[in-house]
């Protein structure tokens, strides 16, 4: 991201390819698992508390 001869009073500049975030990449299993996790989670619980709203 920011360059190693940054300096921290300058404004960081990211391209907005960079910056758009549009790809998740898991590469390892873990972050499989803890994103898959999130992601069931987000669901029982919209499940619970859906027939509550």
């Amino acid at each position: 991201m920011a360059d190693p001869q940054h300096h921290p009073d300058e404004p960081i500049h990211i391209d907005a390819d960079k910056a758009r975030g549009a790809e998740i990449i898991l590469t390892r299993r873990r972050n499989r698992v803890i994103f898959i996790a999130g992601l069931v989670g987000f669901v029982l619980l919209a499940l619970l508390l859906g027939p509550l709203l």
